[in-house]
């Protein structure tokens, strides 16, 4: 990949320790190149949230965007889902061995999510529980899915989803970047209430159309703030504002954890 100047989509990105952390561990970083083979703009959008003592979380999140830009940047553009499995695995890895050379780092991890633009057409993976949304028409879809027992729970019926976002296992995820026998990167990209995996999976090269917006986040945000909320700020004309009001309803509501939102445009026609 080369890289490009600047992005071909409007991008906008926030991040604020909360008000009850003492650091931020969450991480964030985008970037824009063009391919190789025939010159298509592509844009990489990756957060991740880490955990662990001893500042271990915010080392985990930094490994794993670092990891995660390097092995995109260094590939040809092509098989573009294929590239972004590789590259959490390699994150996994990373994160994993960061653990094992340190003590104080012992039992370090992190959540990822990227979103991943080629010319027009969108690829995503993540693991862990922050999330990528696209907001399509006044509808915002959940594009990922939290890898979470409460998820699980809901899944199966135990839980509704307002159970679910009071649950005190809320938090306890199921896979994380530093996991020792390996990770699974999730590249199901859910448009539809019932879609199956397999399909969800073929959903990736997902067209973007005008007015399309794209948001990345933690679940410093998603704990405090409901969807439809988020629907509602997402409209805002100033991607910017938008953002900053994101911020601000997660704020008002107590801040309890790091918060980071980064937003994506596609511009309307005209």
């Amino acid at each position: 990949m080369i890289p490009a100047s600047k992005a071909h989509l409007p991008v906008a990105a926030r991040t604020h320790p909360g008000l009850k952390r003492a650091h931020n561990e969450d991480r964030f970083s985008v970037a824009a190149y063009w391919t190789p083979n025939k010159g298509t703009p592509s844009l990489l959008a990756v957060v991740a949230d880490g955990m662990g003592g001893h500042r271990a979380g915010e080392v985990a999140a930094e490994i794993a965007v670092e990891t995660v830009h390097r092995h995109v940047a260094a590939s040809d553009g092509r098989h573009p889902a294929a590239i972004l499995e590789q590259a959490l695995r390699l994150a996994n890895e990373a994160v994993r061995r960061e653990g094992t050379d340190d003590d104080r780092r012992q039992g370090l991890g992190t959540t990822c999510v990227a979103a991943w633009v080629l010319g027009d057409r969108l690829y995503i993976a993540s693991v862990g529980d922050s999330r990528i949304y696209l907001l399509r028409e006044q509808t915002l879809h959940q594009l990922t899915t939290d890898h979470s027992w409460v998820q699980e729970a809901v899944e199966k019926g135990a839980l509704t989803p307002k159970q679910a976002r009071r649950h005190p296992k809320a938090h306890l995820i199921r896979r994380y970047l530093g996991a020792p026998k390996g990770v699974r990167p999730d590249l199901r990209l859910k448009l539809r209430w019932g879609e199956s995996d397999t399909q969800a999976r073929r959903n990736q090269g997902l067209p973007l159309r005008p007015g399309d917006r794209l948001l990345l986040c933690t679940d410093g945000l998603t704990d405090l703030v409901a969807d439809e909320e988020i629907r509602e700020v997402l409209q805002t004309p100033s991607l910017e504002e938008a953002l900053d009001q994101l911020i601000a309803l997660a704020l008002e509501r107590g801040g309890k954890d790091n918060i980071t939102v980064v937003g994506i445009s596609v511009p309307s026609r005209g």
